[in-house]
């Protein structure tokens, strides 16, 4: 009896060991994500991020900037994986050997918002064109963000759709600034500005804002993730940066993309959407 006991013990102690090597840390933890702010300000990485830590033993640096920026950090090997959304871009980065996994992972909407009077009678419309000729006709106040962002970019090919240039009219107001902080001074100047849905629910409680203009096939937002070319910058962690990769496209992560903000908002804030 004290024998088998004995055996019993070893072999408990052995499935621990098993599973301690099973679960070995990685040889360089850390990774840097460059992403863009609507990830970010609408807390989606608050939970994502954790949950990536605690399955794989990576530790995460979020930098969370437009996504232009993002972009440039991956040509400058100042990060590790991406997860951006302008995809004309994000496909000129690839062409260019700065990425070398790229999937599509989510997506949203993005979505015009504005004071509550409304003074260019945007609510109703679909067209996000001629909803830019009514606020530039009108002269009213819209707040851009002008930081080379994913969003800003829409923006830009929206007015260049429109044939408009508002640059340097007293009316156009641009922040450099992030989404979130954007939303904060177009509130402030009762002005509008075009926004990531998901950004704007998140924050809506704090603007007096609302949403006056929807529905624009055009203003499809979709996200994808990106990993940084090892072959171009040797201090790339690539094996942290596809761990991360390959993590956004489990079916368990595209369970959580797609209920997060049910909760609280009564709506997703993102759709999974692996290809």
């Amino acid at each position: 009896m004290k024998s088998q006991k004995i055996l019993f013990s070893l072999l408990f102690v052995l499935s621990i060991l098993v599973a301690a090597c099973g679960n070995t840390a990685p040889s360089n933890p850390n990774i840097i994500l460059a992403t863009t702010t609507s990830t970010q300000d609408s807390g989606l990485l608050d939970v994502l991020v954790p949950m990536f830590e605690e399955q794989t033993g990576y530790v995460v640096q979020t930098i969370a900037v437009g996504t232009g920026q993002a972009l440039q950090m991956g040509e400058e090997g100042n990060a590790d994986v991406l997860l951006v959304h302008a995809p004309a871009s994000e496909e000129v980065f690839m062409e260019n050997g700065f990425g070398k996994e790229r999937a599509y992972v989510m997506y949203n909407d993005f979505i015009f918002v504005g004071p509550t009077s409304d003074p260019a009678e945007l609510l109703g419309l679909t067209s996000a064109i001629e909803g830019l000729e009514k606020i530039y006709e009108l002269n009213a106040n819209f707040v851009s963000r002008g930081d080379d962002s994913g969003t800003h970019k829409k923006e830009l090919d929206i007015w260049k759709k429109a044939e408009l240039d508002p640059a340097g009219q007293s009316w156009y107001i641009e922040t450099g600034q992030g989404m979130g902080a954007t939303l904060t001074v177009a509130s402030e100047r009762e002005g509008y500005t075009l926004t990531d849905r998901a950004t704007y629910l998140a924050q809506k409680d704090n603007l007096n804002l609302v949403l006056v203009m929807e529905g624009d096939a055009s203003l499809l937002n979709p996200y994808h993730v990106i990993t940084v070319n090892p072959e171009l910058w040797e201090n790339v962690n690539y094996e942290g940066a596809l761990a991360f990769y390959n993590f956004m496209l489990t079916p368990e992560t595209q369970a959580v993309i797609s209920e997060f903000g049910i909760d609280q908002y009564g709506e997703p804030l993102f759709f999974a959407g692996v290809e």
